[in-house]
């Protein structure tokens, strides 16, 4: 015969075991985050503020601790390998850096409609489609930079990149190369030293979120731009599917008001191009303008590269995604 005491021990037992657990699973939990930018550089900024804020909201119920950026960390072109393996549970990154990942990142930056209509139409469900098959989640774009536009150090006077040299990244090599440019691929801090020694001649870089230092080494930057410079928050699969829906919330909260506040086409984004536009001529940069059928080619050269690239690479998903995030 079981004593009523000992009933009354299990079942105590078994309670403090079971209300030990659900503290265990509500407890906050500690990301580690990683960054594809140096840490305080202008492109670095935007994931940093995004952690500080995620932090701010997420006491007691998910933190992140940002453990450093490229290239400290390493090269910003393993880093997505790298938190898709578990060496880090969410980063902040550029398209340009995770396409060895992802062959078709190239359309999150030749996207020619908005993201509420990407979210709308089926584009980013795709895309988050295709990293979950790789152990990735995709959150948001947490900034945009604008158009990516190529500096020189000296002129040009068509569009036609015979004789120079580029510093590229795989943004734009497809686009230069095709303009008949010779390029190399650097790290961002390399830039200056390749710009001040003669080594290349010029680089793409978005029209904000631009290094001051750059300024005195450059001399012209060429319009009209191309692409979009959009950086974004992902997160190992495995990991986020751990966390709790309350943890999770905090993080995609966070993450979609960043979207929205990113868009290009806001006023406050307009607003900063004009006002980043006036401190490269206060600078010094002076602006080549391609108009007319300069402009046409420059343009049709730059979608058409990059279309082929990624339909080169995916054969199968390239033409679905092309009818998503072009207006044709």
């Amino acid at each position: 015969m079981i004593k009523k005491s000992t009933i009354l021990l299990a079942v105590a037992t078994v309670g403090a075991t079971g209300i030990a657990a659900s503290a265990a699973h509500s407890a906050e939990v500690t990301l580690r985050g990683a960054s594809c930018f140096p840490i305080g550089s202008p492109p670095g900024r935007p994931f940093e503020a995004l952690v500080k804020e995620v932090n701010k909201r997420g006491k007691g119920v998910v933190q992140i601790k940002l453990l450093g950026g490229a290239p400290a960390i390493g090269s910003p072109f393993t880093l997505t390998q790298r938190m898709s393996k578990g060496s880090y549970d969410v980063i902040g990154c550029t398209e340009g850096y995770f396409g060895n990942v992802l062959p078709e990142a190239p359309v999150l930056r030749l996207m020619e409609v908005s993201y509420s209509t990407l979210r709308k139409n089926g584009g980013i469900a795709l895309v988050e489609k295709l990293l979950n098959a790789k152990n990735i989640h995709y959150v948001a774009r947490h900034q945009d930079y604008g158009h990516f536009h190529l500096y020189l150090s000296k002129p040009i006077s068509k569009p036609d990149l015979k004789g120079l040299n580029l510093r590229v990244s795989p943004v734009y090599t497809a686009f230069f190369t095709s303009m008949g440019a010779t390029v190399q691929r650097a790290a961002m801090p390399q830039i200056y030293t390749l710009m001040e020694n003669g080594t290349v001649q010029g680089y793409g870089w978005p029209l904000r979120g631009y290094p001051p230092a750059w300024l005195k080494v450059t001399k012209y930057r060429v319009d009209p731009g191309f692409y979009n410079s959009s950086l974004h928050t992902l997160v190992n699969l495995r990991k986020w599917k751990s966390l709790t829906k309350a943890q999770q919330d905090v993080i995609t909260k966070v993450g979609l008001e960043f979207e929205g506040r990113a868009d290009p086409s806001s006023a406050t984004a307009k607003a900063a191009d004009a006002k980043q536009r006036a401190w490269f001529e206060k600078g010094g940069v002076k602006t080549i303008t391609f108009t007319g059928a300069d402009a046409k080619k420059w343009l049709d050269a730059a979608r058409d590269s990059g279309w082929a690239q990624v339909i080169k690479r995916s054969p199968k998903n390239g033409p679905e995604l092309k009818k998503l995030f072009t207006k044709n």
